[in-house]
């Protein structure tokens, strides 16, 4: 989103030009790597712990009676009818994919009300109430809501601040966005360590205001690195009074084909997703977590995703490096199209493992493993990929509206496994998971389809 100037932001600090940079960047980038990590910390501790607390404690009988406001908030037509796991499902999908809208909101108050420090500080606010709000039963719905509200002024803001600290011509600012993902995968990785491991074994409130806390600790991070920080508005301002070109007849049927991949993304990326949410459950029922006679937490299973993930996010990115220096590196479109292969093959694993599954015997954990290998390499192949195709065949003249209009996807997935997630208590265990196969399956063809299209009537000029 394009932002217009704002008094706070775009004033500059003082002295900004003599504040020292550490390991080659300004200072402003590791307070807000740091915040950001423990956000994520409390964000993913949270929801690694949503579905396993819904399902086993809070929507049982004698304790769904005590959340204010249910009653009215179950009869809505979204949730009419549905108890126990389908209706945790329906309520996570709702959840994971509101926090993919409200950017939109929060992206609006920074640029028109309060500027983007401020809206950082009211969102992490916002959140740390959610996060302890979550540890009283009664208050579970606006607790949800707090966290929504909050995200949405955080999420999208915080990354822009980074972008702010570097010139237009700086070419360390790619490298500060790796930086400041790296932040983002040390919370997930350490969260359901800590936050799941709390909730899971000692109790589920311990567990929610331990992610309070690590919010707390990322407000104090924010605040004392304030003087740090500065903004590019100036630049922004700019770009936005910058007359815009005309869209010529390439860049019509660049938007539809990027338009109509939009829902194309969100199946994809169901079976990645509906790792927070029913693969739990089934994980916490089915599998062998037992380790020299203690059962681990199962939320420990999305500490071994974000290890996996980022570890192949990495692997990936070295072998096209050595690949391309001996062939032609695929496109954007053909490496999508490999993650679909890849992501095809890591959900016929859990297939496997329901498949084989002997009445009375856990799954053990060899085919789950297979899993987040097989589906880390395909979402390295995919993610941020697809990222860079809507950034390649985006009109310029509106690259920064498509690239908004990108993130989606997220909230149609997140809604796609919330729906489904449904079905796991009525479905087969092998036939729920062939079915996001087929999901990943169709999603591949697709690419395929716009992959033929691209090479024949999106061809991006040079320059």
């Amino acid at each position: 989103m394009t932002a217009t100037a704002n008094p706070e932001d775009a004033a500059p600090l003082a002295g900004e030009d003599h504040i020292p940079n550490f390991l080659g960047h300004p200072r402003g980038l590791w307070y807000l790597a740091f915040t950001e990590a423990w956000e994520r910390f409390s964000f993913y501790g949270m929801q690694a712990l949503l579905v396993l607390y819904m399902v086993k404690y809070l929507l049982l009988p004698g304790r769904i009676e005590h959340v204010v406001a249910f009653d009215a908030f179950r009869r809505l037509p979204l949730y009419s009818g549905l108890d126990g796991q389908a209706l945790a499902s329906a309520i996570f999908g709702t959840y994971a994919a509101s926090v993919y809208l409200t950017p939109i909101f929060g992206g609006f108050l920074a640029d028109r009300l309060l500027g983007r420090r401020r809206t950082v500080l009211l969102g992490a606010l916002t959140m740390a109430a959610g996060h302890f709000l979550m540890a009283f039963e009664t208050a579970f719905l606006f607790a949800l809501l707090c966290l929504v509200l909050g995200s949405g002024m955080f999420k999208g803001n915080i990354a822009s601040q980074v972008g702010s600290l570097y010139k237009p011509e700086d070419l360390r600012r790619a490298d500060a966005f790796q930086i400041f993902y790296l932040g983002i995968n040390a919370g997930v990785i350490a969260s359901p360590l800590i936050v799941g491991t709390l909730g899971e074994v000692y109790g589920w409130h311990y567990g929610f205001a331990a992610a309070g806390v690590g919010m707390l600790l990322a407000i104090g991070i924010y605040l004392s690195g304030q003087k740090y920080l500065r903004s590019g508005e100036n630049q922004a301002r700019a770009i936005a009074a910058a007359p815009r070109a005309k869209l010529t007849g390439r860049d019509w049927r660049a938007v539809i084909a990027l338009l109509l991949l939009i829902p194309v993304l969100a199946v994809a990326i169901v079976p990645n997703n509906q790792i927070f949410n029913v693969y739990l459950l089934w994980g916490d029922q089915q599998f062998d977590l037992n380790f020299m006679g203690h059962k681990l937490p199962t939320t420990w299973l999305v500490t071994l995703d974000a290890i996996v993930s980022v570890s192949f996010l990495a692997l990936v990115a070295l072998f096209y490096r050595w690949y391309g220096k001996r062939w032609r590196e695929p496109d954007e479109t053909t490496k999508i199209i490999i993650g679909s292969g890849f992501s095809i093959a890591g959900v016929m694993c859990l297939v496997i493992a329901a498949a084989t599954q002997h009445a009375g015997h856990k799954i053990g954990l060899f085919w789950p493993v297979a899993f987040h290998v097989l589906n880390s390499i395909g979402f390295a192949h995919m993610l941020p990929v697809s990222l860079a195709l809507f950034a390649k065949y985006a009109p310029k003249a509106i690259n920064a509206t498509i690239i908004g209009l990108y993130y989606l996807a997220f909230f149609f997935a997140n809604s796609i496994v919330g729906w489904v997630g449904g079905f796991y208590q009525t479905m087969p265990t092998t036939t729920f998971w062939l079915m996001h196969a087929g999901f990943a399956a169709g999603a591949g063809m697709c690419f395929v389809i716009f992959k033929f299209v691209a090479s024949h009537q999106l061809t991006v000029e040079p320059g």
